[in-house]
């Protein structure tokens, strides 16, 4: 008795020592805690020290530096070293000069290195000691750290040059080390007492953690810890009863043997999230849900666990949970239905998952195949009707369902007996499964196929071929959707012993009604994404317009998840210019497709206005901005804005002009386009982004950038869907589109090949619209230009010479007609325009007659009266020209006529009009 209580008194009195001393858990920590802090605070202050130091010299190099050269540089300086006594001259200079920047010394020396000035007049005369020949030899301003007489400082020696270039003179400043070294000396004591706080404030973190940690330990040492710990252990593994211990993370950190043998787990359990513990999904789904349970059964493997489950801490509280569990397997016999049906529904959660995963039509049957084998049948098929195979809405008439075509099937094994897929499946026999099962629209089970006489008439043949083969049991269900058949799916069994039951039919019900449902929906998108493929090809340019400015190939290829907005463009334009254009419209689908036929068609009517590529944009964004606003009024409003709005749309548009060669590019938050040189040098221009269609309202206005090409350069615009896709960005493929382009001596077509296989992914999320086009510059040989003064004598000698051009290019049969039209339109220039006044002639496909002005008043076509002594110019531009129009520069305007080169007999339908001689028209006022 007596021993006892003394071992008890010493267990307590070393408890005691163990909660207050360094025994302690908590005492070995605050101990631990304190000395890395004074290790790491003492390796703070040696390297603020030594920065601190470091810091100081490089002041000091560029206070020296800064201060030699300004006297170097200071008025007179190199006059008074040219002078008899250049110390008279600079040494008062130097020392207020030392004063004043607050270095230790500056001295003027000669180009030798004899000190004229020195802030030691006793080192007068004397030569300066270490090599200056850096500066005295090459010119050159340097700063050292110099160790002599008289003193260790850091200097700056600079030359002084005078006005021929001569090295006259040296100046020379620095600080004295010892400077230096007592500034930062200065900073030790700061330096010291910020140390001191700090370990005083590492000390009073540490002791109160090792505070909290005593708290939580009760006082007590390693060896008593790690003896509690193994007695727990001892206690834990024992109880014959499973034991899971859960984290915050829901991630396991203890599990018994007991566990561990009713679950199966792995040694390396711990620290895994419990959806990686192959646990079954409701019992993942308890222990993350963080609710509490009381013997809820659930499956592990083949077993039946009685599962309890609390939290560890209170409510409110991020906690983990423990759960324990019991086997209760022996129950298993008496609920065997109930597996059964868990089965069962197991089977349909997994069917929703997997079928219907794409919006394929024959993929969605190839799934409820898959699901159905081998869980449920050993071989399934799918029928669908020819109409839902293509999109078609399914017939509503039950006399037209007697054949169906097969699109699926799924077996154990390869060699069935069951007719291909594609082949046609007749159901046109009364009594039969397939037959009985449409009409009554429910399934329908025949568990013996030997006694289904009316099955074996439909096929003698192929039925006898199944029963050789073991098909012993069939389940039928009509395939319903909205109430409408789509198709059959039947089962089959061979090698499972079982037939089909009526226990059965519920669920092959329920698994038909799922998988009909995916049907229809994929049968609706293929409708959808036919109309919108069929839509968008008809509203996307067929055939390039005939123009000399530049070679093109294009291509355009939809996404495989529906048609976009994706557009291109060639326009042909006054000039013998030529528009390109390319343009994206957020979203897929019928919207999208429309969309861009509206975009397509507005960007049309704009071109003919022949305005820059920054004013074209800004009529299309605010015709977008205005069809989005009118049709976002209303009570469902913001369902049409969504709907039918353009907002989202991007456009890039270029003007190329091949008399110049020439490109003006304006973008409304569209990629900008490549640019490769004949050589295959590919750049990507700078464009400014502008902002997307409908956004900027005119607020912000598009800017347009001009590009030179040189003739053979190509331009390549497309859309984001050719950059873009599943694993790579935009500038991941922007460098690979770059690199597939820098190869020259290619054609547009050849381009746009190697550009498609180097960049297209075998699914493409997005719509990819490409257009390359090579430039070509119109012969300086076709194009003639004179200026124009403004005489109206001016004009004949314009008109003649432009009449010896069109000889020279063999169009003498348009000579009277491009005289006349080039006497109405410089006639009406001289009087009415301003100057500069400028005519052109192009002979391209056409032969086009441009008059320019600085004047921006545009003339109007008007019908003179008989008696008017004018006023019919215009009205014999337009009869005899193919085309004619006005274009706006920024300042000034062109107008402009187009003459078939081809048709040089063509007369022009004027029969009011009676042409007098060419002199006689410049008279004629507009």
């Amino acid at each position: 008795m007596n021993a006892r209580a003394g071992r008890a008194g010493r267990g307590g009195k070393g408890g005691k020592d163990g909660r207050t001393g360094l025994r302690s858990v908590a005492g070995q920590v605050f101990a631990l805690e304190a000395l890395i802090a004074l290790l790491v605070i003492a390796a703070a202050v040696f390297v603020i020290f030594h920065q601190a130091q470091r810091d100081t010299e490089r002041d000091a190099r560029i206070r020296s530096l800064t201060v030699a050269e300004a006297f170097a540089h200071a008025p007179g300086v190199d006059d008074a070293l040219t002078s008899p006594d250049p110390t008279a001259a600079l040494q008062s200079r130097a020392e207020a000069t030392r004063l004043a920047t607050g270095v230790d010394f500056i001295a003027v020396l000669s180009p030798a290195g004899v000190r004229y000035t020195d802030s030691e007049p006793e080192l007068i005369g004397r030569k300066a000691t270490g090599d200056l020949s850096r500066a005295t030899v090459d010119g050159e301003s340097f700063t050292e750290l110099f160790r002599g007489a008289p003193n260790d400082a850091v200097r700056a020696v600079v030359p002084v040059v005078d006005d021929q270039g001569r090295i006259v003179g040296l100046v020379s400043s620095g600080i004295e080390v010892q400077s230096i070294t007592d500034a930062v000396q200065g900073r030790l004591p700061l330096l010291a007492g910020a140390a001191v706080g700090a370990l005083a404030l590492a000390v009073g973190g540490a002791g109160l953690v090792s505070r909290r940690l005593r708290r939580q330990t009760h006082g007590l040492g390693p060896a008593e810890m790690t003896r509690m710990k193994e007695h727990h252990e001892a206690v834990l593994h024992a109880v014959r009863e499973g034991v899971l211990i859960v984290g915050p993370d829901q991630r396991l950190l203890l599990a018994n043997d007991e566990a561990r043998r009713l679950l199966g787990l792995s040694a390396d359990a711990e620290r895994r999230h419990v959806s990686e513990l192959g646990l079954d999904p409701r019992t993942v789904e308890l222990l993350t849900s963080g609710r509490a349970a009381t013997d809820e059964v659930h499956r592990a493997g083949d077993r039946l666990l009685a599962v309890s489950v609390r939290p560890t801490l209170t409510a409110g509280a991020e906690s983990g949970s423990v759960m324990t569990m019991r086997d209760t397997t022996e129950l298993a016999a008496v609920t065997g239905r109930a597996a059964v049906a868990r089965g069962r529904l197991q089977l349909l959660y997994e069917a929703g998952v997997r079928i219907g995963t794409t919006l394929e039509v024959v993929r969605t049957a190839e799934e409820l195949a898959e699901v159905a084998v081998p869980r449920f049948a050993d071989f399934a098929t799918v029928e669908l009707l020819e109409p839902v195979l293509r999109g078609e809405e399914p017939p509503a008439d039950a006399a037209t369902m007697t054949e169906m075509r097969r699109t699926a099937l799924s077996g154990l094994r390869p060699d069935q007996p069951l007719q291909p897929v594609g082949d046609t499946i007749h159901f046109d026999v009364t009594g039969a499964p397939m037959a009985v099962a449409l009409a009554a629209g429910h399934a329908v089970a025949q568990p013996e196929l030997a006694a289904a006489e009316a099955w074996r008439t439909q096929d003698p043949e192929g039925a006898a071929q199944a029963l050789a083969y073991g098909m012993h049991s069939l389940l039928t269900v009509p395939l319903l959707a909205r109430g409408v058949v789509l198709g059959m799916a039947n089962f089959w069994r061979a090698d499972t012993p079982e037939p089909f039951g009526e226990e059965d039919l519920s669920f092959a019900e329920e698994l038909a009604a799922r998988a009909a449902v995916a049907i229809d929906n994929a049968r609706r998108f293929t409708r959808e994404h036919a109309m919108a493929v069929t839509l968008q090809r008809s509203l996307l340019p067929r055939v390039l317009p005939d123009q000399s400015a530049v070679d093109v190939a294009y291509r355009y290829l939809p996404a495989k998840a529906g048609v976009g907005g994706d557009w291109f463009d060639v326009i042909p334009l006054p000039g013998a210019r030529v528009a390109l254009v390319v343009g994206d419209v957020v979203g897929h689908g019928l919207h999208a497709a429309a969309t861009m036929g509206r975009l397509r068609t507005a960007v049309h009517n704009f071109s003919t206005l022949d305005v820059p590529p920054d004013e074209l944009l800004g009529h299309l964004d605010e015709l977008t901005g205005r069809i989005d606003h009118r049709e976002s009024e209303g009570p469902d409003a913001e369902g049409r804005r969504r709907d039918a709005g353009i907002t989202g749309a991007t456009c890039l548009y270029a003007i190329y002009d091949p008399a110049s060669g020439r490109c003006t590019v304006a973008s409304a938050g569209h990629p900008g386009p490549a640019l490769v040189g004949p050589d295959g040098r590919v750049e990507f221009p700078e464009l400014s982004p502008g902002l997307p269609l409908g956004l900027g309202l005119g607020d912000v206005p598009f800017e347009t950038t001009e590009l030179r090409l040189p003739e053979g350069s190509k331009l390549v615009l497309f859309t984001d869907g050719l950059l873009e896709d599943r694993g790579r960005d935009l500038d991941t493929g922007l460098a690979l589109l770059g690199s597939t382009l820098a190869r020259p001596d290619r054609s547009p077509e050849q381009t746009c090949a190697d550009v498609l296989a180097t960049l297209l992914s075998p699914s493409p999320r997005d719509d990819i619209a490409l257009l390359v086009a090579r430039t070509r510059l119109l012969d300086r040989e076709r194009i003639a230009e004179w200026e124009v003064a403004r005489d109206p004598s001016a004009v004949s000698p314009v008109r003649n010479a432009a009449a010896a051009k069109l000889s020279e290019w063999g169009l003498d049969g348009l000579a009277f007609t491009a005289e006349l039209i080039l006497s109405e339109l410089i006639t009406n220039a001289v009087r009415y325009g301003a100057d500069p006044v400028r005519v052109r002639l192009l002979h391209d496909r056409t032969l086009i007659c441009e008059v320019s002005d600085g004047s921006s008043t545009s003339p109007h076509l008007r019908h003179a009266t008989t008696t008017d002594e004018g006023g019919r110019g215009l009205y014999l531009v337009a009869q005899y020209a193919e085309r004619w129009g006005t274009r706006y520069a920024r300042r000034g305007k062109t107008i402009w006529a187009e003459l078939r080169a081809d048709d040089t007999d063509a007369e022009p339908i004027a029969a009011a009009v009676v042409v007098p001689d060419l002199d006689a028209l410049e008279d004629l006022a507009w």
